[in-house]
């Protein structure tokens, strides 16, 4: 019979501490009295916790702690288990689980047990935010048929309204302060009529688009809801499932769609630094399949990504298994630039951690500089953990922390409790105390200091400038031969000087002077403290008297209505309006050339003079040209050194020795007289932007979703399975499950599926993106008389076994020996015909042939994903022997019951001299153990060794029951 864990007494008991008068306990690894354990990394600290916490003698045994307590000795050598306090799931990778689970109640039903004792035995929170797609948009590309400039008159002409002139708001304008009202309207504006003033033009609003998919008119206010409705649509059957699931499933919360995305309600809502239940508290800690579950570290919360299988596997209360981790010592020292922004200290952060090559390792970071830097650059610099390669980056709790879930929906009370909880069991960091830090792998210094304020152009992304060497790069620009950076300006052109008129006043254009500024909060400027940091420049420029002169056309394009929201609310967006930056609407404009027409007098002098006129802008891609044809040097900024260089009018300006401008009094303002404190943005950024997600947030969870609320969905312990259902399918995981363990049978006879070589990834196994229209999956959705249109993805079908078994090994890139060129075919040995892997596996099956498979070196690397075991298994595999394999994939197959077998060392196919076409046998003793040595056989007469890659005895007792999911579903039986 399985393992029930039968524990009468704690091992750990004698540690137990009392908070709160006795009303809380926790595990205090303090009074192990071990002088280790103030030298362990804070993240390490976690993983004790949770080994102490969990100890069961089975799962986590004694030997376990104590190799983790010797972590300066065991890292990177011995495994240890970790049992996160959650799990966190988005919808695609989610459903293969909770499909999983309600199959486990019908076998468990069948054999007269309960079935509503299924449930994950560890929380789980699954948030349906993967299946929104654009059928219905209005976006700036729409509404620029031309987008070189000028007006065309097929344009869609819908609703307007009459927009009042703005009273003057730069003084000199003579036409009502409308920028750039004397040249052309913007490619979004009708024209004017004859002898009609343009400041008087009305202007289109809620324009109705043609959609490019349904070619129905769609006002932008209804948009998000026709999409909602699609969504509902097209998912419905899966959504119907996730509805059923938070209902039968103890231990599952499931978030409907419209809610948020899954990283940043993690970081919003779900997260809690101290988990307590049933008067026991300790560290929060998770899982995710989003690859963005990184973040949370940035909140002293130990988690990071997995696959489907692992994640459901912790589900099921099986901990995760890893090597114990080196932890690289970030320290950072000196203080940040009073100009850099969070965006480059990120990004400066990041270059260090990538040349540091730590790819697989912890980074905890420690040292005065940490103080320095918010919650939300904290999660921004954990969530680049796969630019340096990274497994976690990690931030312990300190008063910055507390600080920010004062804004949160965290109580006094709560912060008082996780508070005296953190520092009981010294995951509290004070990082200006040096005796506090632990002792690390390695230390690698960062001193931010050294970060100043970077610029990309004037042609590449790529080519960085320093803004303090701004100056001297554009003339040298001007100097070099027509290139990648270079222009060629000779020198007695380079001192040219165009006058021109603009709204009844004279201006003059020159080599570098900027006529487009646009602000942008997109992509990597959406962390919102770049915003505000323009918001504030923008403040305190307008109240010093500076202007941006007005021909030059600026915009200000948010990402979202949340950042409009906060620069409302925080004071800042009338300032921004004043400097010419109006709110342009919630799509791509400028950065795919969908600027309005500069003034013609503009267009004009730049022609006259061949001037290298300049364009700036906060997004992420620019090119020559790619702004306005006549604006040939671009340069990517910062949104407030957006603002800046527009107030300066020109990039060939040195801003710590030039002023941006003059107040009325004529006296001289720098930029560091307006340049906002970090001390300002973060105060601001608290207040306004954190508080304002948050309260948005719980209106928006209390609330839920309209379309969510009124769906139907069965109401029963046990799934009703809809046999016609092409999206939901009892998987056959469970099928002729018996109480008692089967003894380990041989494998006799067994032809090779696949004969693969070296590297062969997840993605050549697991299904992935569309499906192929002459896909084995594509031939089954066709007898269902499912049309191409209706396929849809791999990742939407997740939940049907039928339609993944057909597409595990279908990648069109897979290399396999048999065939001889890339491509989802095999041979059938004993026919010797070329079919598709499906179908071959499905011929062995119904002549009862076991299969394996054969491979190179790193079986199964690469991002793991839910189906790359699954699908062999139900494919029929019952082994994989390779020359070594990448260490989640050999957790993977042995969880579904497949053996993996590597050759000895040395040994491969190829020396052994095999071709596939033979018939295999292996001989499986009664009583295995871990790395045991097994005898394979061929039809051919060859016997060969093979290693068992049973790195525990847990793995053993898996694999005897034929998987982890009939492990679990035996210990209820």
């Amino acid at each position: 019979m399985a393992h029930t864990s039968p524990v009468k007494e704690h091992p750990y008991s004698h540690l137990i501490d009392l908070l709160q008068d006795g009303r809380i306990k926790f595990f205090n690894p303090d009074k192990l009295n071990d002088p280790r354990y103030d030298k362990l990394p804070l993240s390490i600290r976690v993983l004790l916790e949770a080994a102490i916490r969990k100890s069961d003698g089975f799962y986590t045994k004694e030997e376990d702690i104590q190799n983790i307590l010797d972590w300066q000795q065991q890292q990177n050598k011995t495994e240890v288990p970790f049992t996160p306090a959650r799990v966190l799931l988005q919808d695609f990778t989610g459903i293969p689980a909770m499909v999983d689970l309600a199959a486990m109640r019908d076998a468990v039903a069948k054999h007269g047990v309960d079935p509503a004792l299924v449930n994950p035995k560890c929380p789980t929170d699954l948030i349906v935010d993967h299946s929104l797609q654009i059928d219905y948009s209005k976006c700036a590309i729409q509404n620029a048929p031309n987008p070189g400039g000028g007006y065309s008159p097929n344009q869609s002409q819908g609703p307007t309204r009459s927009i009042p002139s703005r009273p003057p708001s730069r003084g000199g304008s003579q036409c009502g302060g409308q920028r750039g009202s004397c040249c052309k309207p913007a490619c979004s504006d009708p024209p004017a009529s004859p002898g009609q003033h343009p400041a008087s033009v009305q202007q289109i609003e809620n324009t109705p688009v043609l959609c490019p998919f349904h070619l129905k008119p769609v006002s932008e206010t209804e948009t998000a809801l026709k999409n909602q409705e699609m969504e509902l649509i097209r998912n419905k059957e899966r959504l119907q499932f996730f509805k059923w699931c938070s209902k039968a499933f103890k231990n599952v919360n499931v978030v409907p769609p419209d809610v948020g995305a899954v990283h940043q309600l993690n970081l919003e809502y779900l997260s809690r630094v101290v988990q307590v239940s049933d008067g026991l508290i300790y560290p929060d800690s998770v899982v995710g399949t989003d690859s963005h579950t990184t973040m949370i570290n940035g909140l002293g919360i130990l988690g990071w990504g997995v696959g489907g299988i692992e994640s459901e596997a912790v589900m099921l209360g099986q901990p995760v298994s890893l090597t114990l981790p080196q932890v690289v010592g970030c320290k950072l020292v000196g203080s940040i630039n009073p100009m850099s922004t969070s965006i480059d200290i990120v990004l400066g952060i990041t270059k260090h951690l990538r040349q540091a090559g730590i790819a697989g390792r912890f980074v905890e970071f420690f040292g005065p500089g940490v103080s320095q830097l918010s919650v939300p650059d904290r999660t921004t610099i954990a969530n680049m953990c796969p630019e340096y390669n990274a497994t976690v980056s990690f931030f312990p709790v300190d008063q910055v922390t507390l600080k920010h879930f004062k804004k949160t929906n965290f109580t006094q009370e709560k912060l008082e409790l996780l508070e005296s909880y953190m520092k009981a069991v010294k995951l509290f960091h004070s990082y200006e105390n040096p005796s506090e830090d632990p002792q690390y792998s390695e230390v690698i210094e960062i001193n931010l200091s050294s970060m100043v304020p970077y610029v990309s152009g004037p042609k590449r992304p790529q080519d960085r400038v320093a803004v303090s060497d701004m100056k001297e790069d554009f003339q040298s620009c001007l100097d070099e031969k027509v290139g990648f950076k270079g222009f060629h300006i000779s020198k007695e052109k380079q001192e040219t000087r165009i006058p021109f008129l603009h709204c009844g006043q004279e201006y003059q254009l020159a080599h570098g002077s900027v006529v487009i500024a646009a602000v942008i909060s997109c992509t990597n400027n959406c962390n919102p403290s770049v915003m505000l940091t323009a918001g504030l420049l923008a403040k305190k420029a307008v109240e010093a008297g500076l202007v941006v002169k007005p021909y030059i056309r600026t915009s200000l394009a948010p990402g979202s209505g949340m950042v409009t929201h906060y620069l409302n609310t925080s004071g800042v967006l009338p300032y921004f309006s004043q400097l010419g930056f109006e709110v342009i609407g919630y799509g791509c404009a400028t950065c795919v050339g969908n600027t309005a027409p500069l003034p013609e007098a503009v267009v004009d002098a730049i022609k006259q003079g061949d001037l290298v006129a300049c364009g700036v802008l906060s997004g992420n891609r620019h090119f020559e040209g790619r702004l306005c044809d006549c604006v040939r040097a671009n340069y990517l900024a910062s949104p407030p050194l957006v603002v800046a260089y527009a107030i300066a009018g020109t990039v060939g300006i040195d801003f710590e020795k030039e002023p941006l401008g003059f107040t009325s009094e004529g006296k001289e303002v720098y930029l560091h007289d307006i340049w906002p404190s970090r001390e300002e943005v973060q105060q601001t950024e608290e207040d306004t932007v954190i508080s304002s997600i948050f309260k948005d947030l719980r209106g928006r969870m209390e609330k839920g979703n309209a379309l969510w609320n009124n769906l139907d969905c069965p109401d029963s312990v046990v799934f009703p399975w809809d046999h016609k259902s092409t999206y939901i399918r009892s998987p056959s995981f469970f099928s002729k499950l018996s109480k008692e363990v089967p003894a380990p049978q041989s494998i006799e006879n067994a032809h090779a599926l696949l004969f693969l070589g070296d590297k062969v990834t997840t993605d050549h196994i697991s299904p992935a993106g569309s499906i192929a229209r002459v896909s084995a999956a594509a031939k089954y959705l066709l007898s269902k008389r499912l049309t191409p249109r209706e396929f849809n993805s791999y990742g939407a079908r997740r939940g049907n076994d039928a339609v993944m078994t057909r597409g595990t090994f279908a990648s069109i890139k897979l290399q396999n020996r048999f065939i001889g060129k890339p491509g989802p075919k095999t041979l059938h040995i004993p026919t010797g015909q070329a079919l598709d892997v499906f179908e071959a596996a499905e011929r062995y099956q119904k002549d009862g042939v076991p299969l394996i498979i054969l491979a190179g070196k790193d079986y199964g690397s690469g991002n793991s994903r839910d189906w790359v075991a699954k699908g062999p298994y139900l494919l029929g595999v019952r082994a994989v022997i390779a020359e070594s394999f990448e260490k989640l994939h050999k957790n993977q197959l042995v969880g579904m019951g497949i053996i993996p077998l590597q050759f000895l060392s040395g040994q491969n196919a190829d020396s052994l001299e095999l071709n596939g076409k033979e018939s295999f046998s292996i001989d499986l003793p009664e009583s295995l153990s871990p790395r045991q040595q097994l005898t394979v056989k061929t039809s051919q007469g060859q016997s060969f060794l093979v290693t068992a890659l049973f790195d525990t005895e847990m793995d053993v007792i898996f694999f005897q029951h034929g998987g982890l999911l009939r492990y679990v579903a035996r210990t209820l039986l």
